[in-house]
């Protein structure tokens, strides 16, 4: 085994050890309606995934929201995919687990990825111009994250309307590579 390798996660192994710790006193003392905190989950999620041997945590991607974990990224297999969202759903706190990862083989993965990347950077900047050319300034204005996943793109975070998310969908669909278009895009609530 790779001496860093192991370093790595013997590092990752005593910071998620201190976190736990750390974070079980502090559950103790919080009364029952206190909320889990999302970035506490996210953390939890991610120590848990690269400390079990099934799945290369690094590979994944985590993002939570009021307790629903969405997992992204790429996996050796499919056993691996099954044994992430098995991790994740068995933690304290997660409501709900929505399993975005891929199965992609090692050997396709690195040229896979290049591929996203430069698909990621083209939508981006079709967005930013797209928001450029339009006579409102909704879409520039508008919080939009970006993930590709052998060539499909998730578009995430909040955005004013309806409209708006229904534009950056027709403007990702737009970019050479892409080939399909996942809108979780949220509309901002009206205060």
């Amino acid at each position: 085994m790779n001496t860093r390798y192991v370093l790595t996660l013997c590092t990752a192994l005593v910071v998620g050890g201190a976190l736990l710790i750390g974070s079980a006193h502090a559950l103790d003392k919080a009364d029952v309606t206190t909320p889990m905190n999302d970035t506490w989950l996210t953390a939890k999620t991610k120590i848990a995934l690269a400390a079990d041997s099934r799945v290369k945590g690094r590979q994944i991607e985590v993002e939570t929201t009021e307790g629903q974990v969405v997992l992204r990224g790429k996996v050796d297999s499919d056993e691996a995919k099954r044994a992430a969202e098995g991790i994740t759903a068995g933690l304290d706190g997660v409501k709900t687990v929505k399993n975005d990862l891929q199965v992609i083989t090692p050997s396709t993965r690195e040229a896979e990825e290049e591929k996203d990347e430069a698909i990621t950077a083209r939508v981006k900047e079709h967005i930013a111009k797209d928001s450029t050319q339009m006579k409102d300034s909704r879409l520039k204005d508008a919080d939009i994250n970006v993930h590709t996943n052998a060539g499909v793109v998730s578009l995430t975070g909040e955005v004013p309307d309806i409209a708006t998310s229904a534009q950056a969908s027709w403007t990702t669909r737009q970019v050479p590579g892409v080939k399909s278009v996942k809108n979780d895009l949220t509309v901002k609530e009206k205060t």
